[in-house]
């Protein structure tokens, strides 16, 4: 059988593209060609054809199990059960899904992919298990003109969609499974000339922003819709939010190759999987991340936030010879293409998988594991053993969430193909699993749209984190509403206070936040709590104040921060201190800088030398000699450097 790649969504790695330093004069010089190439192909809003590296090699006779039979290959840790969620012709092409209020699964399916279209079939199904035995029994069709829909999010009263080059808001605020009206456009500039590094994995963070990843082989530059490229922003690969009630969008992090799958673990540390380069990240706002040799994106970053693995998935060598995920490659993980990423928060499996990441390996037909352990500032992935064999070359995993009753669905794109491979043969397999420990749970049916305001915050102690998240975006929905939760803050301050669990506590925090409940004093007082996640969180929901809602920096808590610089005892706090310096204007940023380049722990730190310096390389550029005055308080070599290079660079 030929391999084709319906999976492009997920993976082109631009192996055909002579990239070398010589050919890139510089970042600048790099990003405005990109800008001027995008604009001018898609101002004429002509039919993109394929991008370099593309053929079409696919057996239009090449026949796929039937999912009856691809269930029973699948092999799994014992204890554990697969049933068979949905199969073609009910779902085709699933490339993403989410869970409404009720539970249910909401399903997009493309169709569009590998050549995008000005106008599409792309579906959103919405499926039930009305008596949860890992089956659907009720199927029906929300909206059917998507074109080149790649991602899907459901809250604030309707449906969110990365419909490329657009990000839609498809509103349902009655709840009837049927669109209130046409979509609303909220974002475009979303890059659409290479149709595999797109919009993907829409997410709640406990932060109350939706957050995505992209990659691409071009900038994107993206704003609301009519405006002028100077009131848009520019990001080529990385981790990007938006916010449901400011409508504000902002890039998170910067780089990495093709970011496809972004979860949060139970303190509420994101991390995010990627094809090609190493397969996990831990997400620091404000981070510029490795690219592969020869890319760049901003000049004078001469320092990049690595992996936090410390293993490969594949077995090196050529990228083409981890096809089929054979031999070394098998051994080591499958292969370098990564897809979806879950932290395993749910209440059914075993305790040794919550807080462990999941993410599907594309050439290995596989689900790779790997174990979070604090290290330093940040974190290091190693490796677990991988969790689910298909046993099957069709099989392709692009996202895996856990549900309810604590089991896991797993989407199966469904083709015999990984990358470089772009025609359409087969468009009409596609499968979803689920996982289950034990039997399934009987169910109850339920709706958190009807629950009290006094139950959603009961829920945020609940074991399984679906429920925690998905009240906590209820409250913020009435908090957005004008409702009244003057009770529901009250008892949230109580459980922050009183609550023994230090992730029941953020837990008290993050809802507090989303809806309005906790003050700038209330957050500069937990600057001093004895918890260090706790106390990173307040500094990073204080950088937002400054940051994104433009509220003027009250020297008191300036003081804070610095003061806090100098006496922080925790490495993960210093980091976000470092991360929040870049978020204040430029005037402010002395002091606290000073505080943190004098950390001598921090020397050999991997994420707080690079934070630093993204933070204070404008204040070089800006003011030369001022800048080199901190070499006499620098404790952390590579910022020694980096400031001296830029003092002398115009």
């Amino acid at each position: 059988m030929t391999m084709r790649c319906a999976t492009l969504l997920i993976c082109y790695f631009l192996a055909a593209l002579a990239i070398t330093p010589n050919s890139i004069a510089s970042g600048e010089d790099r990003t405005k060609a990109e800008g001027k190439s995008q604009l001018s192909a898609e101002g004429k809003d002509a039919t993109l054809g394929l991008p370099p590296g593309i053929s079409n090699s696919q057996n239009p006779k090449d026949v796929p199990l039937t999912p009856q039979e691809a269930v029973q290959k699948i092999t799994v840790p014992a204890g554990f059960r697969v049933t068979l969620f949905a199969g073609e012709p009910h779902v085709e092409q699933p490339i993403a899904f989410t869970f409404d209020d009720r539970g249910r699964l909401w399903v997009a399916q493309c169709f569009s992919h590998p050549k995008w279209q000005p106008t599409g079939r792309d579906r959103i199904l919405i499926f039930e298990d009305t008596d949860n035995d890992g089956q659907f029994d009720k199927r029906k069709v929300f909206w059917d003109k998507g074109n080149y829909i790649s991602a899907l999010q459901w809250g604030h009263g309707g449906v969110w969609v990365g419909n490329t080059p657009n990000l839609l808001f498809i509103p349902d605020a009655d709840y009837d499974d049927q669109p209130d009206g046409p979509p609303v456009k909220l974002l475009d500039g979303f890059a659409r000339r290479n149709p595999n590094n797109v919009i993907n994995n829409l997410t709640w963070g406990p932060d109350g922003w939706l957050y995505g990843c992209i990659g691409n082989s071009e900038s994107s530059f993206v704003g609301k819709p009519d405006s002028p490229k100077s009131k848009r922003t520019q990001i080529s690969r990385g981790v990007w939010r938006y916010h449901p009630q400011s409508q504000t969008f902002e890039v998170v992090t910067r780089g990495a190759v093709n970011p496809w799958g972004l979860d949060f673990n139970d303190h509420g540390q994101a991390f995010f999987t990627n094809c090609v380069m190493a397969h996990l990240w831990h997400v620091i706002p404000g981070g510029h991340y490795e690219r592969r040799p020869g890319e760049f994106d901003r000049p004078h970053i001469y320092s990049r936030i690595k992996p936090c693995c410390d293993h490969l998935h594949w077995g090196g060598g050529a990228w083409t010879s981890s096809r089929g995920g054979q031999g070394a490659h098998s051994v080591a993980g499958g292969g370098h293409a990564h897809t979806g990423a879950m932290v395993y928060l749910g209440d059914n499996w075993p305790a040794e998988y919550r807080n462990t990441i999941f993410m599907g390996n594309l050439h290995g037909n596989r689900l790779n594991n790997d174990h979070l352990r604090r290290k330093d500032s940040g974190y290091v992935g190693v490796h677990g053993k991988d969790f689910l064999h298909a046993n099957d070359p069709w099989f392709r995993c692009l996202s895996q969430k856990y549900g309810p009753d604590g089991g896991v669905f797993v989407t199966d794109w469904h083709d015999l193909g990984e990358c470089h491979d772009g025609d359409g043969s087969h468009r009409s397999s596609g499968r979803i699993y689920k996982i289950v420990y034990g039997k399934n749970r009987k169910p109850v049916p339920f709706d958190l749209q009807n629950h009290t305001n006094q139950r959603l915050v009961q829920l945020q102690t609940h074991k399984n984190d679906w429920f925690v998240r998905h009240a906590r975006r209820v409250l913020q929905e009435r908090a957005q509403n004008g409702d009244d939760l003057s009770t529901a803050h009250r008892q949230l301050h109580e459980m922050l206070k009183n609550n023994p669990s230090e992730t029941r506590k953020l837990r008290a925090l993050w809802a507090l936040h989303v809806s309005n409940g906790i003050t700038t004093e209330q957050l500069v007082q937990l600057t001093n709590h004895d918890s260090e996640h706790l106390r990173a969180w307040s500094v990073r929901l204080l950088g937002d104040k400054f940051h994104i809602e433009a509220t003027d920096i009250e020297t008191s808590v300036l003081t804070r921060l610095e003061q806090l610089a100098e006496t922080e005892p925790s490495s993960l706090v210093r980091l976000h201190l470092a991360a929040v310096l870049s978020r204040l204007p430029l005037d402010s940023r002395w002091e606290l800088a000073t505080a943190l380049i004098s950390r001598k722990e921090d020397a050999n730190d991997a994420n707080i030398g690079p934070m630093l310096w993204f933070g204070i390389e404008p204040l070089v550029g800006d003011t030369p000699s001022r800048a080199l005055a901190l070499l006499t308080k620098v404790q952390i070599p590579i910022l020694r450097q980096h400031i001296t290079q830029r003092a002398s660079t115009k």
